[in-house]
């Protein structure tokens, strides 16, 4: 088999919608080196256009179409946007990967599927490189969840012959990678990650986040509440599993709220990260536990889950990923560029042993590019 080495791009847009993360890395089979990496601003009219259909809403295929071309257009415009910043072309670059931005993720159904939008014609038209993306459905096809898929990319280069590590995606969702010696690699998504904390910000003080967790360290955790919570079906279920914004949304949590008519939003806010710090310390020690959790995502630069995820789990160094060389905020959009890599080398992306599937298989659909 010939690998196809060289330079990627990676294109990622998460649950959180709040920008599109684009890398440039040197890859082979043996070496993934970023090179450099752009942040593009998510529109708030798209964003806007995406909520309204990500959550069970009624829609039309005419508004889906639509947010396909769109989405096409903006990440398109993501990958120029690193191409100008680094003074690259479009010969320079083997394949684009685009995970695309995901609307409905339904893994559990009679008739399981995804969708990501996000035109990949459109990309490689737009850009001129050849595009790698729907990485998620084939998966599918063999009877997995379809995600996580980053757990593969983690243990290819973050993975240790002797110490246990786990990898703390804090994205949107949070998801975990057990990376435990003499044991098979498993990941699965552990439940919300920043996606309520900002939800709920943005109702009551119209800010896209909670920086630094600054509004959460107001507050005071209710226990009832969070006792609540944690007692939805989905944190007790088991691996392999995965979930989205079409679950864990603000009707999900107003639900949680009838109960709780009187308290404080500033009071929510604390109990939600405490709801993301617990979901996450309670799966970890289900796994065995561990020596190091590398956190990556947004919620890495939360103090305040950075902390309570240290003083719930006594023993275990919690550091950002970037301590060890691989960006946290990159880190996404790094796996897709490698996962692009693996497709247009031929060879197999996923890892059954995370998803459910019942094999190995090649991830994705090439959208090639003649280059005249």
């Amino acid at each position: 088999m010939v690998m196809k080495s060289g330079r990627y791009i990676g294109v990622m847009s998460g649950t959180s919608l709040d920008g599109v993360d684009v890398v440039l890395a040197a890859i082979s089979d043996k070496v993934v080196a970023q090179q450099a990496s752009y942040s593009h601003p998510f529109p708030y009219e798209l964003k806007q256009k995406i909520l309204a259909v990500c959550q069970g809403q009624q829609t039309t295929l005419s508004a889906i179409g639509r947010l396909d071309y769109e989405l096409g257009s903006l990440f398109a415009e993501a990958v120029q946007g690193l191409l100008t910043k680094t003074g690259l072309t479009t010969s320079d670059i083997i394949a684009v990967g685009c995970h695309g931005q995901t609307v409905w993720h339904e893994p559990d159904s009679h008739t399981p599927f995804t969708m990501q939008l996000g035109d990949n014609n459109r990309i490689a038209a737009l850009t001129g490189m050849t595009t790698v993306g729907d990485f998620r459905r084939r998966d599918m096809a063999y009877g997995g969840q379809g995600a996580p898929l980053v757990p593969a990319f983690h243990f290819a280069v973050l993975g240790h012959p002797t110490e246990r590590r786990i990898i703390l995606n804090i994205g949107g969702i949070a998801n975990i990678t057990t990376l435990l010696p003499g044991s098979l690699v498993k990941g699965y998504d552990t439940g919300p990650g920043n996606m309520l904390m900002d939800s709920w910000v943005w109702c009551h003080q119209k800010k896209p986040y909670d920086k630094d967790g600054q509004w959460a360290r107001e507050g005071v955790v209710n226990n009832s509440l969070l006792r609540q919570m944690l007692s939805d079906h989905y944190f007790s279920r088991p691996a392999p599993k995965s979930t989205g914004r079409e679950y864990f949304n603000m009707s999900w949590l107003e639900a949680q709220l009838v109960n709780f008519p009187d308290i404080l939003p500033v009071d929510v806010q604390a109990t939600l990260a405490e709801l993301t710090a617990v979901s996450v310390s309670q799966q970890i020690m289900l796994s065995g536990g561990c020596e190091r959790l590398l956190v990556c995502g947004g919620g890495a630069r939360n103090p305040q889950i950075m902390s309570r995820l240290s003083a719930l789990l006594p023993g275990t160094e919690v550091c950002p990923t970037d301590k060890y060389g691989l960006s946290g905020d990159d880190m996404e959009a790094l796996a897709f560029a490698w996962l692009a890599f693996r497709t247009m080398s031929g060879v197999s992306g996923n890892l059954p042993s995370v998803t459910g599937a019942s094999t190995e298989t090649i991830l994705g659909a090439i959208y090639p590019v003649t280059n005249e």
